[in-house]
């Protein structure tokens, strides 16, 4: 068990700094979205599982040779078995420290929800007193403010799209349709549970710099993936018009303010729909996707860094 603790340890570090590191500047990502996505997800739930994996695998050690046998050995252990190896107090610190950083990632995780919900709850309350519900569109409501402004509220029973009368009355039917096709993909495929899972773990680790480094990747690939979606209804024009108009009027009301204030749609936990250079430049000039090939190769690194440390943990042996 003490090789699959250090393989593990090594596994952890390695998804902790160099591959997140080297993800982010890959430049493969926009052309595979989707694939992007999954692989940052499985670098962080392998990462966190070799991080406590390491440890816990450390600490059981003297209590058998695979995690069942060491939790049997725990167990008659505390009935107070007198054939059973007492653990060190090196053991019993890894234990430890593998127990309390699991609990703190989940607690963090079980905070960072609980806040959200409450922001979106308040956000809804101002929503029914500051706004109107549209006349041609479910589930749209309209606030009345000149800038264009659109953005979603996700809910579990129900989520709404926000609309600005500034964007209803600035941008024609075509390029408001790109808009909301955006925002709605955003709700469709549950953009912002995948943004809650990151944020969770930038809070739970923010002496990490990767941790963020992760959190803004997935956002620019979230709004890529709204953009592939929109895309499907209007045109590449179409598209970039809406996208710089409201992009230009949300940094005009920064400037206004003198300060970089949070958006609506940060604010209720969904992204921000920052125009980051990258997004810009896959919609001015298109490449085309990644090969199959490279697509399957991508998702069976995804897949592996899942089932490796999950694998390893149930049978160390394996290893040997």
């Amino acid at each position: 068990m003490l090789l699959t603790s250090y393989f593990l340890a090594a596994l952890a570090i390695a998804l902790a700094w160099p591959t997140p590191l080297a993800l982010s500047k890959a430049k493969w990502t926009t052309r595979a979205p989707v694939q992007a996505v999954l692989l940052w997800q499985a670098i962080a739930l392998g990462g966190g599982l070799s991080m406590i994996g390491s440890m816990l695998v450390w600490g059981l050690t003297p209590l058998g040779d695979d995690l069942i046998s060491a939790i049997h050995g725990s167990w008659r252990l505390l009935t107070g078995d007198p054939t059973v190896r007492y653990p060190g107090v090196v053991h019993l610190f890894a234990l430890s420290t593998a127990l309390l950083f699991g609990f703190h990632l989940v607690l963090t995780l079980i905070r960072a929800a609980w806040r959200t919900s409450r922001q979106r709850a308040k956000h809804r309350h101002l929503l029914r007193l500051l706004s109107n519900p549209s006349e041609t569109r479910p589930n749209t409501l309209v606030i009345d403010h000149d800038m264009p402004v659109a953005y979603c509220v996700p809910g579990i029973s129900q989520s709404v799209t926000v609309l600005s009368r500034g964007l209803i009355t600035q941008l024609t039917a075509e390029e408001q349709q790109a808009v909301i096709s955006h925002e709605r993909s955003h709700l469709d495929q549950r953009h912002d549970l995948l943004i809650l899972a990151f944020t969770a773990w930038n809070e739970a680790l923010p002496w990490l710099p990767t941790s963020k480094l992760s959190l803004e990747a997935v956002r620019q690939l979230i709004e890529m993936l709204a953009d592939d979606k929109a895309l499907e209804k209007v045109n590449r024009q179409t598209l970039l018009k809406a996208i710089i108009a409201v992009a230009t009027a949300a940094a005009d009301a920064d400037g206004v303010s003198g300060q970089r204030n949070a958006s609506n749609a940060e604010m209720v936990g969904m992204p921000g729909g920052e125009v980051s250079s990258r997004r810009l430049q896959r919609l001015l000039t298109p490449v085309a996707p990644l090969g199959w090939a490279s697509r399957y190769l991508v998702l069976a690194c995804t897949i592996l860094l899942l089932v490796c440390p999950t694998v390893l943990l149930v049978a160390p042996r394996l290893l040997a």
